[in-house]
């Protein structure tokens, strides 16, 4: 009965996720909270963690690039890639999952991706590259980035004493085999993703855009001229706020200690990265605005900022689905999962892929199932050489990260498939999955 319920409340999950990408625009945020209202009110199950935090951090990064656009920043840096990218267009490919993943590894946070995602499909589509290829990866590279970062959580978690690290692991293992493996995934995945889908001038999608007038590549291509040709001087300066502000977030993200703490309750509690983050990536907001003389107004009015608002409304009512369904049935899924893991320890890996899918987050699915490993004796090198097995809730096309990919893309080429599993996001998922445990497993077996 447990499981004909579950299965019956996925397929509904899965359906209003299919129905929300057809509609498109805040379509899934929409079709998501009709699932949200299906599991409490029908289901009965209890609400999950609204992810308030994550639509925070986006309403704030988004302005800080919609006031880059509106200053004519985002044209700026655009047309400085362009000129490079017009001698290796293909490039794009590489360079924006690469710099993604290493915004997240020193930052130890995805939602850094946020303030680059945007700029990574602009350049794209205005170097004629389907934005779908970079956009895709890097946004699997986001999540590489926290299981190699000195200062994520998850990796927090692992070298815990009551985990690996009483064990004798230390963070220079982790650092030693899952940043390798994860620079070398993205350079499999981006290559493997120049291949994929029509190049962007055949995609139907992109040419009913163009036709609607909803794109217009001349005047994206004169624009880009222009700025290349007689760049603003305010631009400039806004550009270089923006990419200060984007390195305090790095820089707090990776020294916790500059952060401020406060004493709550005679804890010592040091302020959150999240916040840290939605504080000085609205206060760069202002200072765009004052050195780039931009009209306030454009930025609301920009492509940017639409997309942004977006992916939050999406993120509001799909995320919220996703973290009600599993969590309210993470009972069934943890017994049913260990059962499996017990009889074949070598599919921990596995185990711990499905369950970061129902889980949504890397230190948790280490915390639920690296004891589990441990119990059933997995080697600690073997544990970590799995670690990237934890990102595995790209799978499911309604992840925050994923869902400001789709929105960002203003060509449509970064979308949900018909089937709603054949997203963009798995190709480069499965690969990275793949190689990185491959590659971990080869590190700790000849450097160990």
């Amino acid at each position: 009965m447990a499981t004909t319920l579950v299965l019956l409340q996925l397929f509904i999950v899965l359906t209003l996720i299919f129905i929300g990408a057809r509609v498109g625009g805040i379509g899934l945020g929409i079709y998501g909270m009709v699932g949200v209202f299906i599991l409490i009110f029908v289901f009965g199950l209890q609400p999950g963690k609204l992810p308030i935090d994550v639509m925070l951090i986006i309403v704030s990064v988004i302005t800080a690039a919609a006031a880059l656009q509106a200053s004519g920043g985002l044209d700026y840096l655009v047309g400085l890639a362009a000129k490079f990218l017009r001698k290796h267009p293909e490039h794009i490919t590489f360079y924006g999952p690469l710099t993604t993943w290493l915004f997240c590894l020193v930052a130890g946070t995805a939602h850094t991706s946020y303030s680059l995602l945007p700029i990574i499909s602009e350049i794209a589509t205005n170097s004629k590259i389907r934005p779908e290829r970079p956009m895709s990866v890097a946004t699997i590279a986001a999540s590489l980035g926290i299981t190699g970062s000195p200062v994520s959580a998850a990796t927090a978690a692992a070298i815990s004493t009551d985990l690996l690290g009483g064990l004798g692991i230390e963070l220079k293992d982790i650092l030693i085999i899952c940043i390798p493996a994860s620079l070398i995934a993205i350079l499999v995945a981006s290559f493997v993703q120049n291949f994929i889908g029509k190049d962007l001038e055949k995609d139907p999608e992109y040419i009913r855009r163009v036709k609607e007038g909803i794109i217009n590549p001349e005047e994206d291509a004169r624009l880009m001229e222009q700025m290349e040709q007689n760049p603003d001087k305010h631009a400039k300066y806004s550009v270089i706020a923006f990419l200060f502000g984007v390195f305090l977030v790095v820089l707090f993200g990776s020294v916790p200690s500059l952060r401020p703490s406060f004493m709550i309750d005679g804890k010592l509690t040091r302020l959150g990265m999240p916040e840290t983050i939605e504080i000085i990536m609205m206060s760069i907001a202002a200072i765009i605005l004052l050195v780039g003389k931009a009209d306030v107004r454009k930025a609301v009015q920009g492509n940017v900022f639409a997309a942004g608002m977006n992916a939050m409304v999406s993120i509001f009512g799909i995320a919220w689905m996703g973290d009600t369904f599993f969590n309210g049935n993470l009972a069934f899924f943890k017994s049913h999962i260990a059962d499996i893991v017990s009889q074949y320890p070598f599919l921990f890996s596995v185990a711990l892929f499905i369950m970061s899918i129902m889980l949504f987050s890397q230190a948790a699915t280490v915390r639920t199932l690296y004891p589990l490993g441990i119990g059933l004796g997995i080697a600690p090198l073997a544990l970590i050489a799995m670690f990237p097995a934890v990102n595995g809730y790209f799978f499911f096309p309604n992840y925050p990260t994923e869902v400001a990919a789709i929105n960002f893309d203003r060509t449509g080429t970064t979308r949900i498939g018909k089937y709603v599993l054949n997203h963009s996001f798995q190709v480069a998922g499965f690969i990275t999955t793949f190689v990185s445990i491959g590659v971990g497993y080869l590190i700790i077996t000849f450097l160990y």
